[in-house]
């Protein structure tokens, strides 16, 4: 199959050309990514969804991330990246009923990779029970509710440990339900901006509900 052709970028987001998509993790190019944080308000609190990653995945295995996300192939434009969240997730969701973030640049690296990303990022509040959820086995293994104000005090520092809750696949498809003790070592290393934006923006939202 032929891999992945992505539109490059420069340090100020000027386009300079396609490149495959291994060729732009081992290069360090910029490209651009879809990301969609699903939230809920559950007793007034605003929680987060977070995906679980396959432990074969090349950047950050076994590690909670954005509910849904994926690259942006050449000539792409972010509402194609909708597609994420059906694939992922089962999701069928219209580019209209998402929250635009906005742009957010991220870096993270992980043996022989680079991966500088120009990330389209929207919000969509969403409530389903955690089963109804269509995973695609090969990308994600389990879903769990995350509080924001828990989070944002461990991401702060001023704790060690919080709770999430809800589900993880096993090999054969079964899921285990779950609540799990989890330090910020198990969640992907997006950097702190990445991060603050997102939780400040979905504060916003999440208090307007």
């Amino acid at each position: 199959m032929k891999e992945e052709q992505l539109d490059i970028f420069d340090e100020t987001g000027a386009h300079i050309g396609v490149a495959a998509r291994s060729e732009v993790h081992r290069l360090g190019h910029w490209h651009q990514t879809f990301h969609c944080w699903i939230y809920r308000v559950l007793e007034g609190k605003i929680q987060l969804l977070f995906q679980k990653r396959h432990p074969e995945k090349d950047t950050f295995p076994d590690l909670l991330d954005i509910t849904s996300a994926g690259h942006l192939v050449a000539s792409e434009e972010p509402e194609d990246g909708v597609r994420e969240l059906e694939e992922e997730l089962g999701l069928t969701v219209s580019f209209d009923e998402l929250h635009r973030i906005g742009v957010i640049k991220d870096v993270g690296t992980a043996p022989g990779i680079i991966d500088k990303e120009l990330c389209h990022v929207f919000a969509y509040p969403f409530d389903q029970p955690l089963h109804d959820y269509v995973l695609q086995p090969e990308e994600v293994t389990g879903l769990v509710w995350v509080d924001l104000d828990e989070l944002e005090l461990l991401f702060a520092g001023s704790g060690d440990k919080l709770e999430v809750a809800g589900f993880l696949s096993e090999p054969d498809g079964t899921r285990q339900d779950v609540v799990l003790q989890v330090d910020q070592t198990a969640f992907v290393p997006h950097e702190s901006h990445y991060y603050q934006q997102v939780f400040t923006a979905i504060r916003v939202l999440g208090n307007a509900i």
